[in-house]
């Protein structure tokens, strides 16, 4: 299974196994990764499971994001570049390797 890392904004690391065809948000909520809330269950309704992916890996993760989740990342305050809503990733083995950062204020 893919091995995905999520660092929290003060730099504490979970390393996840992640099912292939999960979302990124699925795995985290699933393993109880701080940061991740996912309270619209991925409906692309809140913004609590935002996500910074480096650019490196923005074309395995399917970057940039669709215009809906555009613009729900558009309305968060520490919206970047390379935002993404974990939920709107799904888990591939492509993805094996993965280091998603959480913005600053998730917690």
């Amino acid at each position: 299974m893919p091995r995905i890392k999520y660092i929290t904004h003060d730099g504490k690391e979970y390393d996840v196994e992640a099912a292939p065809g999960v979302s990124l948000m699925e795995a985290a909520t699933s393993h109880n990764v701080p940061g991740i809330d996912g309270d619209c269950g991925g409906a692309l309704a809140c913004g609590t499971c935002h996500v910074y992916i480096a650019p490196s890996w923005a074309a395995k993760a399917g970057a940039p994001a669709g215009e809906a989740e555009g613009e729900m990342l558009r309305l968060l305050d520490n919206y970047q570049e390379n935002s993404r809503l974990c939920c709107q990733i799904p888990v591939s083995a492509a993805l094996d390797g993965l280091v998603v950062n959480l913005p600053r204020g998730q917690h």
